[in-house]
């Protein structure tokens, strides 16, 4: 199962991040990248939003892959991933890399990635809930 998660993680590259406020959740459709081992999915956003304060204040996160605009939706498949968002430090040698791929992946993040106030998110996945179809579910956790 765990070659099923990771193929639809690095097949797709749009997910519904969702951040945890004082208010409550907080969600946010992002463009994403991820290694090929489908453990940190990497994302750029401005300190200026709200999904960057949530995460300052509580690195908890979710993220919602699916695939349901590609197949009948009863046969859809669809990713949770549960894990801690760090904000990439500007002295992480990572960094430069992780920016060249998005933009690879990603053309249109050009001009948040050229804002001074960027900044490039790495969630590392603690667990997956892997939904296969309607009735199908597997819970993995990350090793």
């Amino acid at each position: 199962m765990i070659e099923q998660i990771k193929a639809l993680a690095r097949k797709k590259d749009i997910c519904v991040l969702a951040t945890v406020s004082e208010k409550g959740p907080y969600c946010s459709l992002m463009a994403y990248a991820v290694e090929e081992n489908a453990i940190e999915f990497y994302m750029a956003t401005s300190r200026l939003t709200k999904k960057y304060a949530n995460i300052e204040n509580n690195p908890d996160v979710s993220l919602l892959i699916d695939s349901r605009e590609t197949i009948p939706r009863s046969q859809a498949q669809a990713l949770t991933v549960s894990g801690k968002c760090e904000i990439m430090s500007h002295h992480d040698p990572k960094r430069h890399t992780i920016k060249e791929i998005l933009l690879t992946r990603h053309p249109h993040l050009k001009t948040i990635l050229k804002t001074p106030d960027s900044e490039i998110l790495c969630i590392r996945a603690e667990s997956y809930m892997f939904l296969d179809g309607l009735t199908d579910a597997f819970f993995e956790k990350v090793k």
